[in-house]
């Protein structure tokens, strides 16, 4: 038995798109301590790449969290053909960028709304539909963001979307102590290289600047973060619950690093 004790263990991911995507990796981790992993897709076009890439047999299904019936319809499914689940990964977000960066203030109420509803409220959702599929000492893992107190312009409303997520965790683990141990936290990562953040404006040049702000000059890597919901699904993290663990190699404390400042201020009379 290994340290994280998932052998055997079976758990449900949401959110894999591509290789580069956090759930993929979130499954590759788990795959490797011998556990078993359900994926759960945005669409049948996606499940048909994700055929190429997972591994061989790999189990694979389809549900789009913003469609009506699909998250109670997927969780049937699931109650059909499996016994219950030590774990979930939430790994969803969505914004719309299409129309490129705008003031905050001008956001639209319903690109807004669409936000909440894919990135946060489907936690909520996904939770209720599979709290009867969950072992009594299940574990709920969700994706944050390193920082909701940094007004980054380029990432725009998705920074309030996520602070209501943080908040969504410690409900969740509240409501869920009434009748379980089911644990709820989330992972608060720093940025990372990828797909679905590069469709946000400006990602690239915010990225390169993340990498300088950590600690040992190096970018924080998708499987850093993999690693540790690994170890929030495990039993290992039995005493951490309605938490977001800040996963960013050190940059939220290191604003101030001489280096950037001093390049910062070279242009300064």
């Amino acid at each position: 038995m290994s340290f994280l004790e998932l052998e055997g263990k079976k758990f449900l991911v949401f959110g894999v798109a591509n290789r580069k995507s956090i759930a993929y990796h979130v499954g590759q981790v788990l795959k490797e301590a011998e556990a078993e992993v359900l994926y759960a897709v945005k669409s049948r076009e996606i499940k048909e790449v994700a055929c190429k890439f997972l591994p061989a047999g790999s189990q694979i299904y389809v549900c789009d969290v913003a469609r009506e019936g699909d998250i109670e319809r997927l969780a049937a499914e699931i109650r059909r053909e499996h016994s219950p689940l030590a774990g979930l990964v939430h790994s969803i977000a969505f914004a719309n960028y299409s129309q490129g960066v705008k003031p905050f203030h001008e956001t639209a109420k319903g690109d807004f709304l669409q936000a909440v509803d894919i990135s946060c409220y489907s936690l909520i959702h996904i939770a209720r539909a599979f709290s009867s599929l969950l072992e009594r000492e299940a574990s709920v893992v969700t994706m944050s963001i390193s920082t909701t107190r940094m007004a980054a312009e380029s990432y725009g409303y998705m920074g309030p979307v996520k602070a209501a997520l943080d908040s969504t965790v410690c409900f969740l683990a509240k409501s869920f102590s009434t009748f379980s141990r089911i644990r709820f936290n989330a992972v608060g990562a720093g940025l990372l290289k990828t797909s679905a953040s590069a469709g946000i404006p400006e990602y690239i040049d915010s990225y390169l600047f993340a990498e300088q702000l950590t600690l040992r000059k190096k970018a924080l890597a998708t499987r850093e973060v993999a690693n540790v919901v690994a170890f929030l699904l495990s039993s290992r993290s039995s005493g951490i619950n309605a938490q977001t663990l800040i996963v960013d190699a050190g940059m939220s404390v290191n604003y101030f690093d001489k280096g950037i400042i001093k390049r910062a201020l070279r242009n300064f009379p």
